[in-house]
């Protein structure tokens, strides 16, 4: 009987394990950049085509070329709230980093932690105050205070009949002077219009 037992105990481990080790299915590795659309929702080649539209007018605006020229440094800036205002979930934060790295990489613009970062930066200088050696402590009333701030929104428009929808994305990015809440560069890309087929409809 204790053999019947542990017979069947160890084929239903394998047949666990085996079922386990399958949820993957086929996986296919593909270059990052290829562009792929499964469900007709936002994804990466989204993400990519918007962002290198946006950045390009952003980083030739003219306010940050008047800025630096009148100034005779670069602006300074901080990183918004990207607002996600379509009808899907939409991480909108991979699309204000990309615009991030790519204004600093740019050369044109200086960047300062957002307001979602200071918090960990200040309580490691505050503990420098307490814990560090007075060579190397930093000060605190030494931040560097934004010039502009980077906002933007992700909004859908969706269009639907029977077996078939549209999904047009809108993007917009927006540099506003802080001190004087003046707009200084507005931005849109409309460029992502998708067509969405239901499979095995009877049109």
């Amino acid at each position: 009987m204790k053999k019947v037992f542990y017979t069947v105990l160890t084929a239903a481990l394998v047949f666990l394990y085996a079922g386990c080790g399958s949820t993957s299915g086929n996986v296919e590795r593909i270059a990052a950049e290829t562009q792929t659309d499964l469900s007709g929702y936002w994804n990466d080649t989204d993400v990519r085509i918007v962002a290198e539209n946006l950045i390009d007018q952003c980083v030739n605006a003219k306010a940050i070329a008047a800025f630096s020229y009148g100034k005779k440094r670069e602006p300074v800036v901080i990183l918004g709230t990207f607002k996600n205002q379509s009808d899907e979930h939409i991480d909108t934060t991979i699309l204000s980093k990309k615009f991030e790295i790519a204004l600093i990489n740019s050369g044109k613009v200086d960047f300062v932690a957002s307001s979602s970062e200071r918090g960990e930066i200040r309580d490691e200088r505050n503990e420098q105050q307490t814990f560090a050696s007075e060579s190397t402590a930093k000060s605190l009333g030494n931040e560097t205070g934004a010039d502009f701030m980077l906002i933007g929104a992700v909004k859908t428009i969706v269009d639907s009949t029977a077996g078939k929808s549209t999904r047009t994305y809108y993007v917009t990015a927006e540099l506003i002077d802080i001190e004087t809440n003046r707009k200084l560069w507005a931005g849109e890309d409309s460029s992502i219009k998708k067509v969405i087929k239901t499979p095995n409809y009877r049109y």
